[in-house]
């Protein structure tokens, strides 16, 4: 998959522009607030369906401007013929999404036409954060190939959403609860069983993945584990039976109504779930090293690609946000060694000799 252009209109400090890429290696240089990272959350906003900064869709438009307008051009392996997604943020309005000219209603018709990995600082974290940051890094992940995950998560955070706001509101309204309070459990329980299955199918092609890339980053001197862990209390090939699983969150969601409705939460579900990471039999998250952790997280990004293009044909788009002034030279160069054959658009502030790379130089929202 290649990212052959991205337009921006009023996008954050951008007023206006037209920026084209070529199929290996683009490195956007400039000092830092010069837009660099803003150009990567446009491009990637195509493929999570969101900023990945967690701003809310106002908070990109140009100061100042009622529209922020982006648009970009891309061919697959499969089909070399150029497409192009456009979206328009206006303020006080929905999204307005455009495939090749036709509208998109639904955000879920446009995720999974253009795929692309991203790799940031805040990524680093992932091993030592808490549990909702992997859970991200799966839901990001898994939805950019299984479309029909991306809708039982789109419908399970509908639902969750529901149950919880019954079990807020208990005191005032027992009736309401105590006559709908199982049907929302029905519900949530049947999302949970099919998310989790695709969870644990995942991980654990994941596993081999991670395995792979830490042995050539440590010298094979380290083991790695990687377990899904469940808030169903299961695991194993058992979380593949999603007709067991449904059965298994029905009962603990009936069976803990009470203790929900102290804590004014729903305490189980897949929205409690975690991965578990060893290293030689020990939570890499408590006893792993800053370098460990590194490179793990290095490592879940490479397999994030790696099994995105398994799934699909297709090499997804890389971005690295700014994330080789993060890393030791050992792994910057290990890191660009495992990525010469897909797309590649890079941010840094050094003037960096990347071979042949496109450099692309960035001051004030300007592009040149």
């Amino acid at each position: 998959m290649v990212c052959n252009y991205i337009k921006v209109k009023n996008l954050r400090n951008i007023d206006e522009g037209e920026i084209f890429f070529d199929k290996g290696v683009n490195v956007l240089v400039g000092n830092n607030a010069q837009g660099k990272t803003n150009l990567l959350e446009g491009i990637y906003s195509f493929a999570l369906g969101r900023s990945f900064r967690g701003a809310k869709e106002a908070e990109v438009i140009k100061f100042g401007e009622n529209e922020a307008r982006t648009e970009i051009g891309f061919t697959t392996a499969e089909r070399k013929s150029m497409q192009t997604l456009s979206m328009r943020i206006a303020k006080g309005k929905r999204r307005h999404i455009e495939l090749n000219g036709v509208k998109i209603d639904r955000m879920s018709e446009m995720i999974g036409n253009f795929r692309a990995v991203l790799f940031c600082p805040e990524h680093l974290s992932l091993i030592k954060e808490g549990p909702s940051f992997r859970r991200n890094f799966l839901d990001v992940a898994i939805s950019q190939f299984r479309p029909v995950y991306l809708r039982s998560l789109q419908r399970y955070n509908a639902i969750l959403e529901q149950r919880n706001k019954l079990l807020k509101n208990a005191e005032e309204d027992r009736e309401t609860l105590d006559s709908t309070i199982n049907l929302w459990s029905e519900q949530l329980a049947k999302e949970a069983a099919l998310i989790c299955s695709f969870r644990y199918k995942y991980i654990k092609k994941v596993g081999e993945a991670v395995r792979g890339y830490f042995s050539d980053m440590t010298g094979g001197k380290e083991d790695i584990s990687i377990e899904y862990v469940s808030s169903s209390k299961e695991s194993g090939e058992t979380l593949l039976d999603v007709s067991a699983i449904e059965k298994k969150y029905y009962m603990l969601l009936c069976a803990n109504v009470e203790r929900e409705i102290c804590a004014g939460a729903t305490l189980y579900g897949i929205h409690k779930d975690d991965i578990e990471i060893l290293i030689n039999g020990k939570s890499a998250r408590i006893f792993g090293s800053q370098g460990q952790q590194r490179s793990l997280a290095l490592a879940l990004k490479l397999a994030e690609g790696d099994i995105c293009f398994s799934e699909t044909g297709d090499r997804p788009v890389l971005l690295l946000d700014d994330v080789l002034s993060e890393l030791d030279e050992k792994r910057r160069k290990y890191l660009l060694s495992s990525v010469n054959d897909r797309q590649v658009i890079i941010t840094t502030c050094e003037n960096i000799d990347f071979g042949g790379a496109k450099k692309i130089y960035v001051e004030e929202g300007k592009y040149s």
